[in-house]
């Protein structure tokens, strides 16, 4: 298995281009995978406050013996939190969870346009970057107004948006915005959830590389340059999904899978949700 690929974010940081998803991973069984992502070779982990397993990401970090300079953990603010003060609260919240004194990513998880808070959050969230307690500050779910708008007046851009993104779902014009800005695309749900396995040409795809469809996806994401999150609870699947430095898929390979645009979301419109 070759060492995966890093990307630099936009102020020098470098992040695991392919990292652990814990998105819907009961506490209790957190430890156990994350554990497993460590021992086979992944060294970044993605929480977020909302999973309710913050804890458990901690108990499997503080026990793998590897040390905190070769691990990168991203958590990220709830919506019921944001606000200037509320952030600094539900910032040091995460930390006393995951046992650390800092966090290498910390992300705003929704722009909850209702609420209007993103950019007073923001504030509170350059705060704790500028103390050195958060070495690369980013969002999620971010749309192009959102971004416009947090970015007035901004003392930092976001390093990344990390937004729903797959076969079924592409997002061209977001990911445009964001290497016109400089933040790096980083995707949730990269699989859909399954929902594209099936779809030709995938499936041709891994045939013919012996790949199986996930892995051909996950590749995908890496030849687009996204930084990429699968979530698995299989220790074959975990070890599976980071298999994917030793083949590379071709122009029209990549063309072809690039044709599966369809609008899909397996999650929630970032413009509804709050």
């Amino acid at each position: 298995m070759s060492t995966p690929t890093t990307v630099t974010l936009n102020n020098g940081v470098e992040i695991p281009q392919l990292g652990f998803g814990v998105f819907q991973v009961p506490d209790a069984e957190t430890a156990a995978a994350v554990t497993t992502a460590l021992e086979a070779g992944y060294r970044s982990v993605d929480t977020a406050a909302i999973y309710g397993n913050e804890s458990g990401v901690g108990k499997a970090l503080a026990g793998s013996g590897i040390a905190r300079e070769d691990l990168f953990i991203t958590t990220k603010l709830w919506n019921a939190d944001q606000g200037y003060d509320a952030t600094l609260k539900a910032f040091d919240a995460s930390l006393d969870k995951l046992g650390l004194d800092y966090v290498d990513l910390y992300l705003i998880h929704w722009p909850t346009p209702a609420r209007d808070l993103y950019r007073e959050s923001w504030k509170a969230i350059e705060k704790r970057a500028a103390d050195g307690r958060i070495r690369a500050a980013g969002v999620s779910n971010f749309q192009p107004a959102h971004l416009r708008r947090l970015l007035e007046g901004a003392d930092l851009v976001p390093v990344v948006n990390q937004i729903e993104l797959h076969p079924g779902l592409q997002q061209n014009e977001l990911r445009a915005l964001h290497a016109e800005l400089g933040i790096a695309t980083e995707a949730w749900s990269p699989l859909a959830q399954g929902a594209v396995l099936g779809d030709e040409p995938i499936t041709t795809i891994a045939a013919r590389h012996g790949k199986s469809p996930a892995q051909v996806v996950l590749r995908w994401h890496l030849q687009l340059g996204c930084i990429v999150i699968p979530k698995s609870v299989t220790p074959a699947r975990i070890r599976e999904n980071l298999d994917v430095f030793d083949f590379a898929l071709s122009d029209d390979e990549m063309a072809a899978i690039n044709a599966l645009d369809r609008g899909l979301r397996t999650g929630p419109d970032p413009d509804a949700l709050n």
